[in-house]
């Protein structure tokens, strides 16, 4: 009997990768595997989960946190319906699994996944949870955490650290890979699934004190559709070598070739630069949640894989100053790959796919049949 799976949440690039990591190492474990996700229409998702081959459920929700009057009235509203959808998608599609991803839409299905007496794995991807995360903390049958720090929100006996779950292609041992190039040195930009502005901006304001070093310096650079054509022109004017792209689809190949990486600090980012063992220039989102960036670039700053610039700080001429450091110190960046590289998470996936056939073992045997599963099972990952 086939097994069915559904993986709920999205919105962002950090929860929905993991998603799909997790989905294809399902796959190619068992491929008598039915995969399904559940998302939103306004998520990276209903755009990069076509283009992937999966099927995508959308249902109604959006956040509460830092909304306020009549914008959080109507988010409280979508709850009760998100949920309702939940529940009819999960009764009709009967899956033996659930799997959620983060976002919006990741809450109403593991709380409708309890209400149908559905077992519930979550994964918890930043230092810090947040609220959502919490309360589920207290239903779920199993808790995955991205870092032991984090361990201490949720009880003892549930939960485990597994790290956060990447692309396979960025598992593999980087001896398999091609050395870094020192000339050009090429440099990765990038603000998250979506860009970030002031990434962009600082980016751009810095190529003025780098002037001089143009010809050695290549960079790949992901803007997001705001700020892409005016990016790009930046670059066309200022002479520097460049490639410019809204969204990067082949990511491992950019992560490979790059010498130093300047992005934000979601979780999954940096799950996959240390998995790459790449030195970083982390510039934490100000407004995530719980602030739960900053705490995450400090785990890379402690370790020295990286350096943190607060977004307050961030300018032209400081981004410049540490490109610059970074190209003049080949003896400390080669410290700080290795650092990197030894703080990395490179099973993760495996790890949270053992824990998924351990839950669907579980329900064989709760069902009294080994051979056909009669349990509904859900995975939901955060």
């Amino acid at each position: 009997m086939k097994k069915k799976v559904v993986i709920a949440g999205g919105g962002t690039g950090g929860h929905l990768y993991p998603g799909i990591a997790l989905a294809n190492a399902l796959m190619r474990s068992d491929m008598d595997i039915e995969i399904t996700f559940a998302g939103t229409k306004q998520g990276i998702e209903s755009r990069v989960l076509p283009r992937a081959g999966f099927n995508l459920k959308t249902i109604l929700s959006s956040g509460l946190l830092g909304k306020k009057g009549l914008s959080r009235w109507i988010s409280w509203c979508k709850l009760p319906v998100g949920t309702a959808q939940s529940m009819c998608f999960l009764i009709r599609k009967r899956p033996n699994l659930v799997v959620g991803v983060g976002g919006y839409a990741s809450a109403p299905v593991a709380f409708s996944a309890w209400l149908l007496r559905i077992p519930i794995l979550i994964h918890e991807q930043n230092v810090f949870p947040g609220m959502a995360n919490k309360w589920l903390g207290k239903i779920a049958d199993r808790i995955a955490v991205s870092f032991e720090e984090s361990k201490r929100f949720f009880p003892n006996h549930k939960v485990e650290t597994t790290g956060n779950m990447i692309n396979e292609e960025l598992c593999r041992p980087r001896e398999e890979f091609p050395a870094t190039s020192k000339d050009p040195f090429n440099i990765l930009v990038m603000g998250g699934s979506q860009g970030a502005h002031s990434i962009n901006t600082a980016m751009i304001d810095a190529l003025d004190h780098l002037d001089h070093r143009k010809n050695h310096i290549c960079i790949t650079h992901q803007t997001g559709e705001i700020d892409y054509e005016a990016t790009r022109l930046s670059y066309e004017v200022k002479g520097f070598s460049a490639d410019v792209r809204p969204f990067i689809e082949d990511m491992p190949k950019h992560y490979r070739k790059a010498s130093l990486v300047i992005c934000r600090s979601g979780a999954t980012t940096l799950a996959e630069i240390t998995a790459s063992g790449k030195v970083s220039i982390l510039i934490p989102f100000p407004f995530a949640a719980h602030n739960h960036q900053e705490h995450n670039a400090r785990v890379i700053e402690a370790a020295n894989a990286g350096e943190l610039i607060l977004d307050n700080e961030l300018s032209g001429k400081r981004l410049a100053e540490s490109i610059a450091q970074a190209m003049d110190e080949p003896e400390e960046m080669k410290k700080m790959e290795e650092n990197s590289y030894r703080i990395g998470n490179r099973d993760a996936t495996e790890k949270v796919r053992q824990i998924c056939i351990e839950l669907m073992g579980n329900a064989h045997r709760a069902a009294g049949n080994e051979k056909e599963p009669k349990g509904n099972y859900v995975l939901s990952c955060f």
